[in-house]
């Protein structure tokens, strides 16, 4: 009979077995690399298409580029490629990011010819109406509208802003009439720029047949698409750190505040950042963590905080967010810092490191279970330019990190002075 008073052992993972793509290129020019893993008759197409927030010339151009390629074709109406879609049970996602801009379709093998046939529409001959870019731009600027009333969002814009700056990608946030601004020649213009078989990865998930395979090559891999392509030049921008230390966002009505602090850190290409990240989820990127533990299970300020890296091009950014009673901003702030100094100052024991990595192992194992979260773990790679390694070497950073490095990271990389405190809400006199 199996005894349920006693715990079993944590086994720690000795090696991470993630499964490799297997990659082709193909006659066009296409990069496309294949994960053939899962039992369910499903498969994922991602296109990747070198073309983000980097490389526009203004600001939402890209966004809506790829946000309005759903929004009619030569060959098809945006209501007919809706229809299709959810006739075929078929799943479109377009997302932009940094440098790449995503063209994500989630579809049933039996209906593939279907529905490729209204992506490879979407992909190669998007005419961009302008009709539904109007309605569009008024749908987003509503959102922004209501956006600009919510303290996280005013304090975030603040911190990326003053982190980055003006004339960075990052710290360049949009405002209303930046959506008035764009048009349909802005988008065409962006579009024949980056949306070419030159500049373009596909990623194909799940369970892959060889129609399937067949077919992605004949659609996007037989004949060149785009026209007028030009490799795009590496843009490089500099973070322009605004001086100041602290920065208030008024928002008079505002029931809480949001706090933000923020400062430059690692890129993921760092020698340090995989152990760094354990030191930095051990501080606050868990619900375990020292933040969490005292500000929210001890103290009360808060129901959630939470620390970590937003990795973009370059540098990244650490960041701590939490919201708070306007009367608790400064006890929260202060009690980071305490904190703070408590990693810098204190070991950590072996039990308290222990968890945090088995933790951090676990979600390491659950990240790579399925086909399509394969895809996504391949993506990172080439996205964040990184090698095929990656893997094994965050389990063997995670595994082998010790005390007296936590420490010195945390004494490198958490500087008080380059903190910057962020804090949206209600001015308490």
């Amino acid at each position: 009979m199996l005894n349920r008073t006693i715990q079993p052992p944590i086994c720690q993972p000795e090696h991470l077995a993630v499964q490799e793509p297997e990659r082709v290129t193909m006659p066009n020019g296409v990069r496309l690399n294949v994960l053939n893993a899962g039992d369910s008759e499903v498969v994922r197409i991602d296109l990747l298409v070198a073309g983000g927030r980097w490389q526009q010339s203004l600001p939402l151009q890209s966004l809506f580029t790829n946000r309005m390629l759903r929004e009619g074709t030569r060959r098809f109406t945006a209501a007919q490629i809706a229809e299709k879609l959810d006739y075929y049970g078929a799943w479109l996602e377009l997302s932009n990011a940094s440098e790449y801009a995503y063209i994500t379709l989630y579809s049933l093998n039996k209906y593939l010819p279907q529905t490729l046939e209204v992506l490879e529409s979407i992909v190669k001959e998007p005419v961009f109406p302008e009709k539904e870019l109007g309605i569009i731009v008024d749908n987003n600027i509503q959102q922004f509208m209501v956006n600009q009333s919510k303290v996280d969002f005013l304090a975030h814009r603040a911190l990326v802003k003053a982190i980055y700056g003006d004339h960075h990608p990052c710290g360049r946030v949009v405002m209303e009439e930046d959506y008035r601004r764009i048009n349909t020649t802005h988008l065409k213009e962006f579009y024949n720029r980056h949306y070419h078989s030159r500049n373009c990865t596909i990623y194909l998930s799940g369970k892959v047949s060889n129609d399937c395979l067949q077919r992605i090559e004949w659609i996007f891999g037989s004949a060149p698409f785009g026209e007028g392509f030009v490799v795009p030049e590496k843009k490089l921008f500099v973070p322009e750190t605004n001086a100041a230390k602290r920065i208030f966002v008024e928002r008079a009505d505002a029931m809480q505040s949001a706090v933000r602090m923020g400062m430059l850190s690692l890129d993921r290409r760092h020698p340090d950042y995989l152990k760094a990240r354990v030191m930095i989820t051990l501080f606050g990127g868990y619900f375990g963590s020292r933040l969490m533990s005292n500000i929210r299970e001890e103290k009360g300020y808060t129901y959630g905080i939470s620390a970590g890296i937003m990795s973009y091009p370059g540098r990244g950014l650490f960041v701590i967010n939490a919201e708070t009673a306007n009367e608790s901003v400064e006890p929260l702030i202060k009690e980071v810092y305490h904190e703070i100094d408590v990693l810098q100052n204190e070991l950590v024991s072996d039990e308290e490191l222990s968890m945090v990595k088995n933790y951090m192992l676990g979600e390491m194992c659950r990240s790579y279970e399925s086909p399509f979260s394969l895809a996504d773990a391949w993506i990172f790679i080439q996205v964040s330019e990184l090698e095929n390694s990656y893997f094994s070497d965050a389990l063997q950073a995670i595994k082998d990190v010790t005390p007296q490095e936590i420490r010195e990271l945390a004494r490198t990389y958490l500087c008080k002075e380059k903190l910057k405190e962020v804090v949206s809400g209600k001015k308490i006199s």
